[in-house]
């Protein structure tokens, strides 16, 4: 079913009736910041809040990474949703008419309406079929697996909803089908039932399993997790990727377990459901479970916004297969932990329990101590290098040390990298304080050896020259800044078209080629003064058709206050920009130019020798009465003299051509 157009008038109420701040500040903690609001970014891990919310222009913009927009972007961003969910989720809140572009698209606008809102209606229902399951007849097994088993009461088995499935081929699709009468193709679609391969019909994706609901953020059921009570294969069964499911950006337990990752700073990452539940159960409710799948970034993103010391613990087996399961469910997250943005523990309980066995043995108070001495995930590493190894052994010994130099080199914090240098030294020194130093010594050659190589390879497999580069850049930020004139400067407008037009210049830069399509395109179905149009806003809707350019430009619809400040001396600040536009492409000509003259037989065509030759000059001194514009009132934009070295070779072409 294709997206109805939804109607611009529509788009435009839910703008002004959807404040920026109400919107985010339901996910980011925001800090009144002058006029503005702070806080730390939901879209990337950091320390000291980058991210901030302007009210006036109903607009965030994060200095850190870059992301910015309107509450309709920060919303899209944030769930992933489309354009078209994120407007209609915002109308139904703010209670908005709807309308589509075209009157026939009325009802296909409706089924889009509701189809989540079905989705959720037939997941609850579908959760209270399988708990009133468990407490009948064909329910015994299970709910004995859960009270005996398992040891859970009836208040930890009510809090999760826990249920069971029949046995039954068509058991819920006659409940819901037959009886309800929800349409097959929505609750198919809800991930419950699946066409038969032969024949008509559909039947019931879980038959006797024990039924674990999966809740998203506000504690509405999106899916299900089944375990077996018998020999069938898969032992966990969970639902399909649906409209509203998607494993990978889940965390099973996160809706009750948030308030305490606040409160306690920390968050807890288990294997299984059970674990989850049973530490819930025993009052350790900061915890959570990756549904079977390596961390994502956007799992890690959402437990750091619930903790400030960005602590995240994983809870797996101590045995071979849990030191597996817990490499493989770092995933992402590693180069978060290297680089010190997330402190990363690790927890192996002893005598390979998982943590249902843990606390079924032992107590939630001794759990709770092993989880504040859980090693940090490098010192995990060493320790795993170290099992059923023997130190006295030359050659083990070589081995480890060799490893250990892999491990330090991925810290990116010299510090960090110092402290675990000393530590690894005092490993390998077996207990003789006289070695440390000679080893301490020994790892750092070895890590700058390492170093060394990483950057020969990196300067290998770069072919761009630094003058070239940076060049580039000074043009970029050329035109940035007469686009951010453009933008926030609205009494300088015509001075740029002006500017533009005189010089006949075009952008040069895809991204802001883009925007200024975007600007004049308003422009044109707007008044006919320019001075009055509110670009920003206008264009934050336009945008949302660019996604992959949007990050490029977003820097450039939002300014704090120092920027607009910078922004003050806007004629000499065209004209310079104006002058490094027009020096890059006078450069191209005189390379052109150049190039052709060098490759021109003077003595078989005189005359077009003689036209390069002028064609050279002309630009070289063209570059020469710019260079000094670009350099007198664009000095923010100046990083190194390159016009300088550029020239130089250029002039020493020139003279070996003469």
């Amino acid at each position: 079913m294709s997206t109805p157009r939804i109607h611009p008038d529509t788009i435009e109420e839910v703008k002004q009736r959807a404040d920026i701040y109400d919107i985010v500040s339901e996910r980011v903690v925001l800090k009144r910041q002058g006029k503005d609001f702070a806080g730390l970014c939901p879209f990337h891990e950091e320390k000291s809040p980058s991210f901030t919310v302007s009210t006036s222009k109903q607009m965030y913009y994060c200095f850190g990474c870059g992301a910015g927009g309107n509450a309709i972007k920060f919303l899209m961003e944030l769930d992933k949703s489309s354009f078209a969910d994120v407007v209609l989720d915002l109308a139904r809140r703010y209670q908005v008419p709807v309308k589509t572009e075209s009157p026939e698209q009325r009802q296909e606008l409706q089924e889009k309406l509701s189809l989540r809102e079905q989705l959720y209606e037939i997941l609850a229902i579908a959760t209270s079929f399988y708990q009133h399951a468990l407490n009948q007849s064909q329910g015994v097994e299970a709910l004995e697996y859960l009270t005996e088993k398992r040891r859970l009461s009836t208040e930890t088995i009510q809090q999760f909803q826990l249920g069971y499935a029949p046995k039954g081929w068509e058991m819920l699709y006659d409940y819901l089908v037959e009886q309800k009468h929800f349409s097959v193709h929505l609750v198919e679609q809800a991930g419950l039932i699946l066409p038969r391969k032969k024949g008509n019909g559909y039947y019931d994706r879980f038959r006797d399993r024990l039924m674990i609901p999966i809740h998203d953020i506000q504690g509405r059921v999106i899916g299900f997790g089944g375990r077996t009570l018998s020999d069938e294969q898969p032992k966990y069964l969970n639902s399909p990727e649906t409209e509203l499911f998607d494993k990978g950006k889940t965390l099973f337990g996160l809706d009750k377990a948030k308030t305490a990752i606040s409160q306690q700073d920390k968050a807890v990452v288990v294997e299984g459901y059970f674990d989850v539940i049973a530490l819930h159960a025993a009052g350790i409710n900061n915890v959570v479970a990756a549904l079977g799948t390596a961390l994502s970034l956007t799992q890690v993103r959402q437990l750091l916004r619930y903790t400030e010391s960005k602590q995240i613990i994983l809870n797996f087996d101590a045995d071979q297969a849990g030191t597996k399961a817990a490499e493989r469910a770092i995933g992402e997250i590693e180069t978060l932990a290297y680089q010190g943005r997330v402190q990363l523990r690790i927890l192996n309980l002893p005598e390979g329990k998982d943590a249902d066995e843990f606390l079924y043995s032992s107590s939630a108070e001794n759990y709770q101590n092993l989880l504040e001495n859980a090693p940090l995930w490098i010192d995990w590493q060493i320790n795993q290098m170290l099992v059923n190894r023997d130190l006295t052994k030359v050659v083990e010994a070589q081995e480890i040390a060799q490893s250990m130099v892999k491990l330090l080199h991925k810290i990116e914090s010299e510090v960090q990298r110092s402290q675990y240098i000393q530590s690894c030294a005092g490993i390998l020194s077996q207990g003789e304080a006289r070695l440390v130093p000679f080893l301490v010594k020994t790892l750092q050659k070895q890590l700058q050896k390492l170093r060394r190589r990483d950057e020969f390879k990196a300067e290998e497999s770069s072919n761009i020259e630094l003058p070239v580069l940076t060049e580039r850049n000074l043009l970029e930020q050329a035109e940035a800044l007469l686009l951010r004139i453009y933008l926030h400067c609205s009494e300088s407008r015509q001075a740029v078209l002006d500017a533009l037009e005189s010089g006949n210049l075009q952008f040069s830069f895809s991204h802001h080629r883009l925007l200024w399509r975007q600007i004049l395109e308003i422009e044109e179905n707007s008044p006919n003064d320019i001075e009055s149009i509110d670009l920003v806003s206008k264009l934050q809707d336009h945008l949302l058709e660019f996604p992959e350019d949007q990050q490029q430009i977003d820097h450039l619809l939002y300014l704090d206050d120092k920027a607009m400040a910078n922004l003050g001396r806007t004629p000499l600040q065209i004209r310079a920009a104006i002058a490094s536009m027009e020096l890059a492409l006078c450069r191209k000509r005189r390379s052109l130019a150049l190039h052709m003259w060098q490759n021109t037989d003077r003595s078989e065509n005189p005359e077009l020798w003689k036209m390069y030759h002028e064609e050279f000059v002309g630009a070289n001194r063209r570059i020469q009465e710019l260079e000094p514009q670009r350099h007198t009132n664009f000095q923010d934009l100046a990083t190194v003299p390159v016009g300088e070295i550029e020239r130089s070779r250029l002039e020493k072409a020139y003279h070996q051509q003469l």
